[in-house]
């Protein structure tokens, strides 16, 4: 496993999709495609209070820009290839645009909305508990 602070921007591809832990601690998770060209999807998963409003406002098609530790996951597949799973554990999530704006003319500026993680994932939840 690798760690590093990461900064990226794309498209939601599917809704975020909250759940809980055994402490009832909220848990969303959701990919972004980083390039539309090839794709190529960053799994991300947010903890607590970001969570909560993350699943309340993000939706699928909506641009974000995710901040956060990049974690570089490898295993081995029943075939014997190796697999690398690329995650990021968010600490701010930020919208940039919505799947559908209400006028093209509108300014971007409308519709960000900002979500700051007021504590640490490794303050909420041990690494083992995480439901996906």
């Amino acid at each position: 496993m690798t760690l590093a602070k990461a900064f990226v921007t794309g498209i939601v591809t599917k809704t975020p999709e909250k759940r809980f832990t055994q402490n009832d601690t909220a848990v969303v998770g959701f990919s972004v495609d980083i390039d539309k060209n090839n794709p190529t999807l960053v799994r991300v998963v947010a903890y607590g209070q970001l969570a909560e409003r993350i699943s309340s406002t993000v939706a699928q098609n909506d641009m974000v820009a995710v901040e956060g530790r990049l974690q570089i996951n490898s295993y081995k597949l029943p075939n014997g290839n190796d697999k690398r799973v690329y995650e990021i554990n968010a600490s701010a999530v930020e919208k940039i645009s919505a799947s559908n704006p209400i006028d093209s003319t509108s300014s971007q500026s409308e519709n960000i909305v900002s979500f700051e993680q007021e504590n640490t994932a490794q303050d909420l939840i041990d690494e083992d508990e995480i439901p996906f």
